[in-house]
Order: C-alpha cells, then structure tokens, then sequence
C-alpha cells in the first residue's frame, strides 16, 4: 500500500469521521441508564449467590464440627 503524504492523510481522516453517525443526547442517556441498571442487577445477583454459597457453607461446617 502507498504511503500518503500527510496532507491527504488528514483530508481522507475528516472524511471518514464525516460519515461517522453520532448518537443523540437521549440515544446516550438511555444506553447509559440501561448500562447502570444491568451493573446494579448484576451485582445483586451476585450478592445473593453470594450469599447463599456462605449460608451453604456455613451450614455445612456446622454440622461437622
């Protein structure tokens, strides 16, 4: 591939990001708020199991020692 000439680099870089379709301000707040509320359910979600593999254990080794 030929090497361009630094001039034509950045000509050809404004437009590529030219056709770059940007999210909207309400398209980036929803994905924002979705990725947020997927964070909290997965980290309930764990502390539950969590929890329930403590519990099991827990209950286990008192019935051993």
């Amino acid at each position: 591939m030929a090497k361009a000439n630094p001039l034509q680099f950045i000509q050809q870089t404004r437009s590529e990001i030219a056709k770059v379709v940007w999210p909207t301000r309400r398209e980036v707040l929803l994905t924002t708020a979705m990725v947020f509320a997927l964070a909290a359910l997965t980290a309930v979600f764990f502390s539950l199991v969590d929890l329930a593999i403590r519990s099991g254990l827990a209950a286990m080794l008192g019935l051993f020692a």
